[in-house]
């Protein structure tokens, strides 16, 4: 009987389902993976050399961050105000000829 005959539909009139081969126990008892040839004699694996401890970070100096912070806040308030102010003056002008 093949493989594929226990899956096949019983033939009309039967009530028994075909039995199944018996399964061919192993003749020989799995006795675990073979051994591996050990490494020649004195081997180490390689060592990786430990990396350098971080270095100490300069303190900060609170008081200088907080002046070139503003300074650099007016900075950019009057480069917009100057660009606001350019601006305004184009539409004023383009306004106007576009008037007269």
């Amino acid at each position: 009987m093949s493989d594929d005959a226990y899956w096949r539909r019983p033939p009309e009139g039967s009530a028994a389902p075909p039995v199944p081969p018996p399964s061919v126990p192993a003749s020989v008892p799995y006795t675990g993976a073979p051994r591996s040839t050990p490494p020649p004699r004195g081997w180490r694996p390689p060592v990786v050399e430990p990396p350098a401890p971080p270095r100490q970070l300069p303190a900060q100096d609170a008081e200088r961050i907080d002046r070139e912070e503003q300074a650099a806040t007016i900075l950019t308030r009057g480069m917009g105000l100057f660009a606001g102010a350019v601006m305004l003056v184009l539409l004023f002008i383009l306004c106007g000829r576009a008037l007269f």
